[in-house]
């Protein structure tokens, strides 16, 4: 094998390997169906036909027989005539074996029950065979030897699986909600039918459920508690990274070790408490839940002052500013990555509460949040007829913290870098 330039040597003797066993892989059964014998591959995605309209599954085998061919072709070209082109074909091509493999995974059931198969039970993610799990593994395993072919960071792929990860519930969850037929259960995975009625229905019937007066005391109750939070946390952090007094260590242990401690342990004392003061069942009562524990998470602000410079605060004592004019008007205007982070932390908190609301607001449905409202409408009564109403209203609930995250990322990411740095 001739030397390249710019290409990783032994990552570049290892493809050729990977390619044959790849192509071996393709040739061997994936599933093995009880009572029926082993399926192969190309008859895996053949069992389609049923499910679609003739012409896609026969495409999606020609397209497996030219994978088959590519592949073939990959090995030679590796062996013999390495170059670059032939690399980023081989990284395309197991790119494309990656997706195929995940996307199997997750449609094989519905391709299958929707085939001539007959199934006790339907089909299983277990009844993929040990070749399809080999495919599976080969296809990354390929990628990855692509990218170090090629002297790219494998750390990219690990990112690319991390994304795919946590993008798959959202995308499913966005079709859900635009899926017209009714149902918690389907037996297949894309909706054969989208349109908006959900969304529609959501904000319009409220008959069983007022989503509409939901959002608003949730929109209410977050932005209350983030105002009062945001000036608890930030006052806080500015106490103990300026000024030093007797307890101001045992303060901060203090508040570091009740921070160990899960905040639901004392939802029944805080029950009774506000019950006591006549608050149970009021969105009063969640804005002080929320905010009365702010200061506690003084310790991400705290590192973002203690990289403030101290001798502005002493120019400004000799000048003759007082403490709470120092902070007004020399440290919150230096401190906005902070305070967007702040703000951020404290809106999503009571945005997404489920625990502490549902215990104070009890069934008091007026007062509701949204996450009280959307676990409602996934009752045994409810779930038949309001679950893709449930996934609409997951993904409005969801609009609002993202076009936050979009338009303060920036400040976000400097407010982190900043405590880290001091």
């Amino acid at each position: 094998m001739r030397r390249i330039m710019g290409l990783n040597e032994k990552a570049l003797k290892r493809l050729p390997v990977i390619n044959l066993l790849m192509m071996l892989v393709l040739l061997f059964p994936f599933v093995d169906l009880p009572g029926t014998g082993k399926l192969s591959g190309y008859r895996f995605l053949a069992s389609m036909y049923r499910y679609w309209d003739h012409g896609l599954p026969i495409v999606i085998g020609v397209i497996y027989l030219v994978l088959l061919i590519a592949m073939a072709a990959l090995v030679v070209l590796l062996w013999r005539f390495p170059s670059r082109a032939a690399v980023r074909v081989s990284f395309g091509v197991y790119l494309f074996h990656a997706v195929a493999a995940v996307v199997a995974l997750f449609t094989g059931k519905m391709f299958m029950d929707a085939s001539s198969f007959v199934i006790d039970g339907g089909f299983l993610v277990k009844y993929f065979g040990a070749a399809y799990w080999l495919y599976l593994i080969l296809a990354f395993v390929g990628l990855a030897q692509s990218m170090r072919t090629m002297k790219i960071d494998t750390g990219y792929i690990v990112l690319v699986i991390m994304i795919v990860i946590w993008l798959f519930p959202i995308a499913w969850l966005i079709m859900i909600s635009f899926r017209e037929e009714s149902g918690s259960y389907t037996a297949y995975f894309f909706p054969k039918t989208f349109t908006v009625k959900n969304y529609v229905k959501l904000l319009t019937d409220t008959s069983r459920f007022q989503f509409g007066q939901w959002f608003m005391n949730t929109l209410l109750v977050a932005v209350c508690s983030c105002v009062i939070s945001t000036f608890l946390v930030l006052s806080t952090s500015y106490t103990l990274s300026r000024i030093r007094f007797a307890a101001r260590k045992p303060l901060m242990n203090v508040m570091l070790v009740l921070g160990m401690f899960p905040g639901f342990m004392s939802m029944i004392a805080v029950y009774y408490i506000l019950k006591g003061m006549g608050l149970s069942q009021t969105l009063v009562a969640l804005v002080m839940v929320y905010s009365a524990s702010a200061g506690m998470g003084y310790y991400i602000s705290k590192g973002f002052f203690d990289t403030i410079p101290r001798a502005l605060d002493e120019a400004a004592i000799i000048d003759g500013a007082t403490r709470f004019q120092i902070f007004t008007r020399i440290t919150i205007p230096l401190s906005k990555p902070i305070i967007i982070y702040t703000v951020l932390m404290s809106f999503i908190g009571p945005w997404a509460d489920f625990i502490y609301a549902k215990v104070i607001l009890g069934d008091d449905v007026e007062h509701y949040t949204v996450a009280i409202g959307l676990y409602t409408m996934l009752s045994r009564e409810n779930i038949e007829t309001w679950y893709t109403r449930f996934a609409a209203g997951a993904v409005l609930v969801s609009i609002p913290i993202c076009i936050l995250f979009i338009c303060l990322q920036r400040y976000y990411v400097e407010g982190l870098a900043g405590s880290v740095k001091g």
